[in-house]
């Protein structure tokens, strides 16, 4: 699923009467909602921080320590720097659910 598309069933099923939803929702609403949610978990995870979604996942940033590649077409040793990745650790009830 892309963020287009993410957007696109937000906004339809906020929009859906028979699920009891009539809220009127303008696909443009939709997109900044979602663009600020993602901008705010971005701006945590460059904090460091941990977003612990109940049910869903836990994402974290990870450091990877400095250490010696190789480059794979010369067999040269190359140094590679230490880095922060973002890392996703999904929780129990996705677990569960993907495994159905």
């Amino acid at each position: 699923m892309t963020k287009s598309d993410l957007i696109l069933r937000l906004a339809e099923r906020l929009n859906n009467p028979a699920l009891g939803l009539n809220a009127q929702v303008v696909q443009r609403d939709c997109e900044v909602s979602v663009r600020l949610l993602l901008d705010a978990m971005m701006r945590s995870l460059i904090r460091g921080d941990r977003i612990e979604i109940r049910g869903f996942g836990t994402f974290s940033v990870n450091v990877r320590p400095p250490r010696v590649g190789r480059n794979p077409k010369s067999g040269q040793e190359v140094a590679v720097p230490a880095k922060r990745v973002p890392h996703f650790k999904p929780g129990k009830d996705l677990r569960l659910r993907v495994n159905q």
